[in-house]
C-alpha cells in the first residue's frame, strides 16, 4: 500500500528484491578473499564468527537499494523502472567504465570489538561523485514509482563491499536476535589489506536468495555501465581481460 507520499507502507520490511552492482574480480581478489576466510575461520575462536558469515565471492556487489516487491506485476513494475533510467545513468558516468579499489576493512555500525558487518571501504577510480549520482538517480526514479518502502525513503546512501555479515550466522535461529562477533583480531591482522580493484559492468534487479547458474543472484533485469572505449589501456583493459565469468 502506498502512503500519500508514493512510499510503500510497511510494518515489516522483508525484503524480496535489491537493485545491485555486480563486481566482477581479478582471480587474485578471489584467491585473496578466500584465503581470508579460512585464516580468519581456522585462527579465530569462540568469538562468534562461523564460516557462514562469509560473502561468496561469487556475489560479490554494492547494494544500491532494497526492494519489497510482492507479487509479478510490482516485479514487471520494477525492472520498467530500471530500463527508464538506463540513458540517464550513463550520462551521469560520463561514458566511462566504472572501476573501484577495495583496501581495508570496516564495520558498517558498531565496532570491532562488536561487529555486526565487517565491509571492504572502496575507491571509484577517477569517478567517485559520478557514481554516487548515477545510484542516486535510480534510487529516486524507484521512488517517485513507488516501489520504495516508507521507511526507506530517506536512507543516505552508503556504497560498501561486505566480507562479513552476523545475520548470515547459520548456528542462529530465525527468532533470535543477530548478536555481534569480535572482529579485533581480524582488524589487527586483514586492517589493511590490498584487495584489488574490480568493474561495474551492469546494474542488476536482483532477486534475494535465488542464484543464477554463474552463482551470482538471480537477474530480473538489468542495465548496463559503460564500456572501455577502443584504444583505452592501463587498469580497466586488464580488468576487461581479467575478470571472473
Amino acid at each position: 500500500m502506498a502512503s500519500s507520499s508514493g512510499a510503500v507502507k510497511s510494518g515489516n520490511p522483508d525484503y524480496t528484491h535489491f537493485i545491485s552492482l555486480p563486481l566482477l574480480l581479478h582471480d587474485e581478489t578471489v584467491k585473496k578473499l578466500n584465503n581470508f576466510q579460512k585464516s580468519v575461520v581456522g585462527t579465530t575462536k569462540d568469538l562468534g564468527i562461523e564460516k557462514s558469515m562469509f560473502i561468496n565471492p561469487k556475489t560479490f556487489h554494492l547494494t544500491v537499494l532494497m526492494l519489497k516487491l510482492s507479487n509479478n506485476d510490482q516485479i514487471k513494475a520494477a525492472a520498467k523502472v530500471l530500463q527508464s533510467v538506463s540513458p540517464k545513468v550513463t550520462e551521469d558516468l560520463e561514458g566511462r567504465p566504472v572501476c573501484i579499489r577495495l583496501t581495508g576493512l570496516a564495520c558498517m555500525r558498531g565496532s570491532p570489538e562488536k561487529a555486526y558487518v565487517v565491509h571492504a571501504p572502496l575507491k571509484v577510480t577517477g569517478g567517485e561523485a559520478q557514481l554516487e549520482h548515477a545510484c542516486q538517480r535510480i534510487i529516486n526514479a524507484f521512488t517517485e514509482a513507488g516501489l520504495v518502502l516508507e521507511e526507506d525513503v530517506n536512507k543516505k546512501l552508503k556504497l560498501h563491499a561486505t566480507i562479513m555479515n552476523a545475520r548470515y550466522r547459520k548456528s542462529k535461529k530465525s527468532s533470535e536476535k543477530t548478536d555481534p562477533f569480535d572482529a579485533r583480531a581480524i582488524f589487527a591482522q586483514h586492517g589493511s589489506e590490498e584487495w584489488g580493484e574490480c568493474l561495474i559492468r551492469e546494474v542488476h534487479l536482483s532477486k534475494r536468495f535465488v542464484y543464477d547458474i554463474n552463482g551470482y543472484f538471480h537477474c530480473c533485469a538489468s542495465i548496463p555501465f559503460p564500456e572501455e572505449k577502443q584504444g583505452e589501456s592501463g587498469i580497466m583493459k586488464n580488468i576487461f581481460h581479467k575478470v571472473l565469468r
